[in-house]
């Protein structure tokens, strides 16, 4: 039974009445939490309920948002301004949701509170692995949509939207960063309308006529992602008056600019790199341009590079995610640095290296 609402809990009253023209007085599954985040609790949720389908489990959290009083200044939007819906394929005969789709959420949780990112339609992520480690399947990534079936509401403590978690795999993710989040979204409303996660279903590309018809798309329309955020990337400048600069990423990182710079400069569009510090030695901003030519910026001290397409296609054929210094004979003074990425586990111990 999930938590009781009164006078004194408006945000989650708010969701409540947000869920009852789907289910009506149904009581969910609810799952609180013992002890809660702000009295030193390991998680951030105040609570997850589980709506059973004919065919999946609907998820929804409580936390993200000013559930009780109103602490925020933003009188307009409700905490965070969102609260995280999953929906998990299941068996008609099962009784209980899996706990690890209840320890993912209240991870996801526990990144916004501990990084202040937040997640939107249009959003997407790698899980460096498995969303359920007890279970072999190919869904390695996730990507955000608005729930499409719980609209935007106002509550007394301001605005706030569902945002839906869909879990993909890992070539898919690849579509995703090269063409577009939403656009990728409505291509799997195609088998599945509601956006489900199952575990056991193959990549949309498997298709050769789903996977030509979005290559055909991507080529035509490029990249909608203008920012890349990577783990590991930091610029130097050495040199009094030939300078030379150095931007050194790690093999995960070229992997994802390699493929938004196709999408993004050679359809004439500015990409900014953005390393895990957000400082402005892990900034760096490529743009067209007529000439190549490196800058620091004035206004915010980051990286500027500018690039013709025909240097833009030189690095594309030269640059791999492979350790190693990469340089470009046109474009003297530039060169980037590939280091290894090591993968961890969500206790931070590294599993494995690529090199």
């Amino acid at each position: 039974m999930s938590e009781p609402s009164d006078a004194s809990s408006p945000g989650w009253e708010a969701i409540n009445r947000a869920l009852r023209p789907l289910y009506g007085d149904r009581e969910p599954k609810h799952y609180g939490t013992l002890i809660k985040w702000t009295l030193g609790g390991p998680d951030p949720l105040d609570g997850i309920s589980a709506y059973k389908r004919t065919d999946h489990w609907h998820f929804v959290s409580y936390g993200l948002t000013e559930l009780h009083d109103k602490e925020s200044e933003d009188r307009e939007v409700s905490g965070y301004g969102f609260e995280l819906t999953f929906r998990l394929r299941c068996r008609p005969e099962d009784p209980d949701p899996p706990a690890w789709a209840l320890n993912f959420l209240q991870n996801l949780a526990r990144y916004v509170f501990q990084t202040g990112n937040v997640f939107a339609a249009g959003h997407h992520m790698t899980l460096n692995g498995p969303i359920a480690l007890d279970q072999k399947t190919d869904i390695t990534a996730v990507l955000f949509v608005d729930d499409p079936e719980l609209p935007a509401i106002d509550s007394s403590n301001g605005r706030l939207s569902f945002v839906q978690i869909v879990g993909i795999t890992d070539d898919e993710l690849h579509a995703v960063q090269a063409w577009d989040t939403l656009r990728f979204a409505e291509s799997l409303k195609a088998t599945t309308p509601l956006l489900l996660t199952d575990l056991e279903r193959p990549s949309l590309l498997a298709d050769p006529k789903t996977a030509a018809a979005i290559a055909e798309a991507t080529e035509r329309d490029g990249s909608s992602m203008a920012e890349l955020l990577v783990s590991t990337a930091h610029w130097t400048r050495k040199g009094l008056l030939s300078k030379r600069t150095r931007l050194t990423m790690n093999t995960l990182a070229v992997t994802g600019f390699i493929r938004q710079l196709r999408g993004r400069l050679l359809h004439g569009r500015k990409l900014l790199v953005v390393g895990q510090g957000g400082k402005p030695e892990n900034v760096a901003a490529f743009e067209p341009g007529e000439k190549p030519s490196i800058a620091v910026a004035a206004d915010g001290g980051y990286l500027v590079v500018s690039l013709p397409a025909t240097i833009a296609r030189e690095m594309l054929e030269k640059l791999r995610p492979k350790t190693g210094v990469y340089e470009w004979p046109s474009f003297d003074g530039f060169e980037i640095e590939v280091v290894p990425t090591e993968i961890t586990d969500r206790d931070g111990k590294v599993i494995r290296v690529e090199r």
